[in-house]
């Protein structure tokens, strides 16, 4: 099960996440594409994890989508950005930024997929 999670941490974690969505990166021309906030659940696959440990060493997560990451850093340049996060940080035992590349993106598939069915 996930432990208590102070409700002021999630709302800085929405807060830093947001802010990325205004002026200070362009708005609608800037770098910030997208971003999200979650909380560990508890839950931990047993089929799907391979020499993990049960549990997580972590509480939320803040996924950013970015154009570019010289964009996402120019970003963290903002002082009203600088501020969220640095209250976030505060209340964090442990907090790291790491990137990653998109490689795959999914979605189902129609049902009718694999059946020989031919669509105009």
């Amino acid at each position: 099960m996930a432990r208590a999670l102070d409700p002021r941490c999630f709302m800085l974690a929405i807060g830093a996440a947001r802010r990325h969505a205004g002026p200070a990166d362009g708005g609608d021309k800037g770098g910030f594409v997208a971003g999200q906030v979650f909380r560990f659940s508890g839950f931990v696959s047993d089929e799907g994890s391979i020499h993990a440990p049960q549990g997580a060493d972590h509480d939320l997560v803040i996924v950013t989508y970015w154009r570019s990451f010289e964009q996402h850093e120019r970003s963290h340049a903002d002082s009203v950005f600088k501020a969220r996060f640095s209250a976030l940080a505060a209340m964090c035992t442990d907090t790291r930024e790491v990137g990653y590349d998109m490689l795959w993106q999914g979605a189902p598939e129609p049902a009718h997929a694999g059946t020989g069915a031919v669509t105009a």
